[in-house]
């Protein structure tokens, strides 16, 4: 092996005799080579035992150790050197306990936390910034000052509002005095009564005007001594915001990275018009690659695997393969991958090719389908086969949207469609209503506990790697499912589903979380394992026909 790649690992067992994959990884979407499942095989060994380092990862096998439970990304990049030996680099997404470093992982793109970095003269400008900001908004002349400000105001309000209800009331008082002179009193008796009714009116004014004045300056001076801090705070934020920008922007010109012809692009070309996500750069994939390429090493097979305890918000399965994540990495490794012969992208070939609809119902208004697993719904962003173009040409003439409601491309089974607005109006609203009933069939990994139950776990997509859904309690939405087991056979268990709601991947999610039912549908590609087929169907439809208002029950049994 090459001297000059010190991360550079020699696998355990002689693979000279094993067939090398005819192109690359493509990385959003493969079955592991079997080159980088024993790489991945070989680290998971070594992260099982070793004792270098100490990271909480959730496990119930592991050494007790401090910290937070964090579950991490690994990755391994099989590779080849110029004299033509395999071996593979290893490296872990972010921090692993509290460092960018650690032997045998490969290094960051970029090391922010290096001593004199311009990162960290940075930060010690930005850290007096932040205790400033910080002990002043903490400090407890601030809060005096707030809360006379706030008192100041009130009492300033209310004596304003007594002033106004004084000039009310003699004024009041006036009217009544100058009416009873105009009944009792003579010409020059009501002239000097009028004179000292419109005195005493100027001075009230006059008092008025003075306490107003008076008020008013209480107030101003309380909350001029509060804008004093206030404009401090304002200003040293300003300062940090600037500063903080001009920082990020030199951080995201740090980040080169590089292809196998040694062009180098940073994040801030590579992202363009958008500002790069957070934490862009610091995944597995491109720490690997970059490694590769710094060291003239030929990248063969790339897998990266979960380890550890699965975040709140996520699916994530202790030993797992996942793919890249799309919003951090697709635009970096589209850029540093650009001239390798790769796999190809499965997401662009049309799975519904060769495949047909089955017609299980149709009338002048609805038309009720068997829709293949693999099939889309309505056209995606790259294949545009789909229900809705099929049954579109079937019936040229339909003036509805046809497609009611819509099933995950993986998902076979029932869907409703309509061929007139008016229909598909009506149909829409027992969607909205709810009033449609729909069960669904699937095989589960494992077995579950209980027998029935309910999951309400809300959902929102994951910005940073669609089309994957997050569980969020902040902004996702109600998604909420019934459950009822139907057997448990050969270490599996067939469930129905009873969705009240209609998220994306609802079914799939409340299956493979751990706050759902922690057993993942067979096949499923984005939340568990991949097999032949997803293994969830929808068998049973019931829905009020939009003319005749009768109760139609269409029901179509699972393929598996």
């Amino acid at each position: 092996m090459l001297v000059s790649a010190p991360c550079l690992r020699s696998f355990r067992v002689s693979v000279a005799d094993w067939p090398l994959p005819e192109r690359f990884t493509f990385p959003f979407y493969y079955d592991p080579h079997p080159l980088s499942q024993l790489a991945a095989e070989e680290l998971q060994q070594e992260l099982a035992t070793q004792t270098t380092w100490d990271h909480n990862f959730g496990l119930p096998t592991e050494r007790p150790t401090d910290g937070l439970v964090i579950g991490k990304m690994f990755g391994v990049l099989v590779v080849q050197d110029e004299a033509g030996e395999l071996g593979y680099l290893a490296a872990f997404s972010g921090k692993l306990a509290e460092s960018n470093h650690h032997a045998g992982f490969v290094p960051p793109v970029f090391d922010m936390l290096t001593e004199g970095s311009f990162f960290n003269q940075g930060m010690m400008v930005l850290n007096p910034l932040n205790s400033r900001i910080k002990a002043l908004e903490e400090a407890p002349a601030l809060r005096e000052c707030q809360e006379l400000a706030t008192t100041e105001t009130a009492l300033c309000e209310q004596e304003l509002a007594n002033l106004r209800q004084l000039l009310k009331t003699g004024k009041q008082a006036r009217k009544v005095r100058r009416q009873a002179g105009e009944a009792i009193l003579d010409a020059t008796e009501l002239a000097a009564l009028k004179d000292t009714l419109m005195w005493e009116s100027q001075r009230e004014r006059m008092d008025t005007k003075q306490l107003t004045r008076y008020w008013k300056t209480r107030q101003a001076e309380a909350e001029a001594r509060l804008a004093t801090y206030r404009d401090e705070i304002a200003t040293l934020k300003k300062d940090r915001k600037a500063y903080s920008a001009n920082l990020q922007q030199q951080l995201f010109d740090a980040y080169q990275f590089l292809d196998q012809q040694g062009a180098r692009k940073s994040l801030l070309s590579i992202f363009q018009d958008i500002p790069p996500p957070a934490g862009a750069g610091e995944c597995a994939a491109p720490k690997l690659l970059q490694y590769a390429f710094l060291h003239g090493l030929k990248p063969i097979a790339l897998a990266e695997f979960w380890w550890g305890q699965s975040p709140k918000s996520e699916v994530r399965k202790h030993r797992q393969y996942y793919p890249a994540c799309r919003g951090k990495c697709e635009p970096i490794l589209s850029h540093m991958l650009q001239g390798i012969d790769m796999d190809v992208n499965p997401m662009k070939i049309n799975m519904a090719e060769g495949k047909t609809i089955d017609y299980l119902y149709e009338d002048d208004l609805v038309v009720v389908i068997n829709k293949p697993a693999e099939f889309l719904s309505v056209p995606g962003r790259n294949v545009q086969d789909s229900v809705q173009l099929r049954v579109k040409a079937k019936y040229p003439d339909a003036t509805g949207p046809l497609v009611v409601h819509r099933l995950d491309m993986s998902t076979s089974g029932l869907m409703l469609l309509a061929k007139t607005q008016e229909a598909y109006k009506i149909l829409q609203s027992q969607f909205i209503r709810r009033t449609i009933q729909k069960r669904y069939v699937a095989l589960l990994e494992g077995g579950v506990v209980g027998d029935q139950g309910t999951i309400d776990l809300p959902l929102r997509v994951d910005l940073d790697d669609r089309p994957r859904q997050l569980v969020c309690y902040e902004h996702g939405k109600k998604a909420h499912t019934e459950w009822q087991v139907v057997e448990r056979a050969h270490g599996q268990t067939r469930i129905h589903f009873f969705p009240h709601t209609g998220r994306t991947h609802q079914l799939r999610v409340h299956a493979a979380h751990p706050l759902g039912l922690n057993t993942p549908i067979i096949g499923d590609d984005l939340y568990g394992n991949k097999h032949d087929r997803l293994c969830l169907h929808a068998e049973s439809l019931t829905f009020r026909h939009p003319a005749t208002k009768e109760w139609m029950t269409f029901q179509l049994d699972a393929p598996f």
